[in-house]
């Protein structure tokens, strides 16, 4: 979290509400400032761990698998989107309910039901014909278990899903960081 920059007028005026005579100028305040902001971004964030916050027993998808049995394990997982991995349980992608909107053409869900409500719409997508691996986005933005809070914000930031995979040292799946866990830890933290 960056820090504000305080103006003399702040400072003097936060001065005003001290009871009694304080023997600091304002720089020095503003010094003070710094130092208590850095120690307390290091005290909230320097343990933070992404596999502290990871959800686990995901069932990822497989590349061959067909886009309606895909649809299917999303609704199960109550997710908006499942990691894609390969043969040896590394992520290879990530199949989000907005790839399944680009497939129909369109942007939004609610895009498709108005979509759906016009007389001449003809659903053309086949999505028992069409694999995983033709729909998924690639590649995933992954992290690692030890992914510190800067990493985190960085691959959230490279992406516009809600869920980032955390992976071993060998890009296997071991855990979805969820972007609702992660901001509600956050904020949790950050009113202690």
């Amino acid at each position: 979290m960056s820090e504000v920059e305080l103006a003399d007028e702040d400072i003097l005026d936060a001065m005003r509400h001290i009871p009694g005579y304080l023997d600091i100028s304002t720089e020095d305040f503003r010094t003070i400032y710094h130092l208590a902001h850095r120690h307390a971004m290091e005290r909230l964030f320097d343990n933070f761990r992404a596999e502290n916050l990871m959800r686990t027993g995901i069932e990822p998808l497989l590349p061959g698998m067909y886009l309606d049995e895909a649809a299917k394990a999303l609704v199960r997982s109550g997710l908006k989107s499942l990691p894609v991995v390969d043969e040896n349980g590394c992520v290879t992608g990530m199949l989000t309910e907005t790839d399944f909107l680009r497939r129909l053409k369109v942007d939004t869900f609610l895009g498709l039901l108005l979509a759906m409500l016009d007389e001449s719409f003809e659903l053309k997508h086949r999505c028992h014909e069409t694999h995983v691996s033709a729909a998924m986005t690639i590649p995933a933005i992954t992290v690692t278990r030890d992914a510190s809070f800067a990493e985190v914000v960085s691959a959230f930031q490279k992406h516009d899903g809600r869920s980032t995979p955390i992976v071993d040292g060998n890009g296997r799946l071991i855990g979805v960081l969820l972007r609702k866990d992660f901001i509600a830890a956050f904020h949790q933290g950050s009113h202690r």
